[in-house]
C-alpha cells in the first residue's frame, strides 16, 4: 500500500507538487494524467525514492519514506521514459549489477526469465549502446521487474517501443 499525505515539492521558488492526498491499495492500477509539466514524473520520482519531497509523508507497505528510503527500494520497480541503463555494459551484465543491489537469490534463472520475456535474450552479450531505443526500453522493462517488485511505477513506459513490444508490456502488466 502506498499512503502519500500532503505531499509537497518545491524546485526553488517554483512549486511543482502542492498538497497532495493519495492511497493506493495493493493490487490497485493508478494512471497520473496532467499536461507537460504538472508533477507527475516528479510524484513518480518520489515514491522511487529517486527525489525527496520537500513537505509530507509518503509511507510504502508502513514504511516511511524519510527513514527508510533504502529498504524501500525492494518493493518497487520503476520503468522511466529514459532507460537509466549502463550504455557500455551488455544487457546481462546491467541485470547482473542489479540483481546483486537487490541481493536476489538465483539471479541468473531470474535473468533469463526476464530476458526471454522482453526479447532481448539473443542480444544478452550485446552492449547496450548498439541497441535501438526500444530495445533499450525493453532492457529498461526488464531491470523494473527483475526483482518481482509489488510495485511497478510506469512514467511513459511506451516511448520508443514499437507495436509488438508496447503489447508485450501489457502482457506483463
Amino acid at each position: 500500500m502506498i499512503q502519500i499525505q500532503n505531499l509537497v515539492k518545491t524546485f526553488g521558488h517554483r512549486v511543482v507538487l502542492r498538497g497532495i492526498d493519495l492511497t493506493i491499495a495493493d493490487g490497485d492500477f493508478v494512471t497520473l494524467l496532467g499536461a507537460n509539466g504538472a508533477g507527475k514524473t516528479t510524484l513518480l520520482h518520489i515514491v522511487a525514492t529517486l527525489s525527496k519531497p520537500t513537505h509530507g509523508d509518503v509511507r510504502i507497505n508502513g514504511y516511511r519514506l524519510a527513514d527508510s528510503a533504502s529498504e524501500l527500494r525492494r518493493f518497487i520497480g520503476l520503468v522511466s521514459h529514459r532507460p537509466l541503463l549502463y550504455e557500455d555494459l551488455t544487457a546481462l551484465q546491467n541485470l547482473t549489477f542489479y540483481a546483486r543491489m537487490y541481493d536476489l537469490r538465483e539471479a541468473d534463472e531470474r535473468i533469463e526469465t526476464v530476458l526471454r520475456q522482453v526479447g532481448l535474450y539473443e542480444r544478452r552479450g550485446d552492449p547496450v549502446r548498439t541497441y535501438s531505443r526500444g530495445m533499450q526500453q525493453r532492457l529498461a522493462i526488464a531491470r523494473a521487474i527483475l526483482h518481482n517488485p509489488p510495485i511497478l511505477l510506469l512514467d511513459e513506459p511506451d516511448t520508443g517501443l514499437d507495436q509488438h513490444a508496447a503489447d508485450m508490456l501489457g502482457q506483463l502488466l
